[in-house]
């Protein structure tokens, strides 16, 4: 598990830190990967979508889900997927 944000690799791991993330958040400055997943419209959008991407071991996408509160669903998310 993975999360993406637009902010630095220092703000990134100082955020999960603060609050505990049980996993990385990967920085995304130039947005190249939100505009790719359609978390973003531009370059100068501020913040992206809240989304979750279930990718499979071959790298396609098994489920994209609108995302209001990421930590309460990734717990459901991983259990459909055991």
């Amino acid at each position: 598990m993975l999360g993406v944000s637009f902010d630095t690799p220092e703000r990134n791991r100082a955020f999960a830190e603060k609050f505990h993330f049980p996993f990385r958040l990967l920085s995304d400055p130039e947005r190249k990967l939100a505009l790719a997943y359609g978390a973003a419209r531009s370059r100068r959008d501020r913040f992206a979508a809240r989304y979750t991407y279930v990718i499979g071991p071959d790298g396609t996408i098994l489920e994209a889900l609108d995302t209001p509160d990421p930590g309460a669903q990734a717990g459901e998310i991983l259990a459909r997927r055991k």
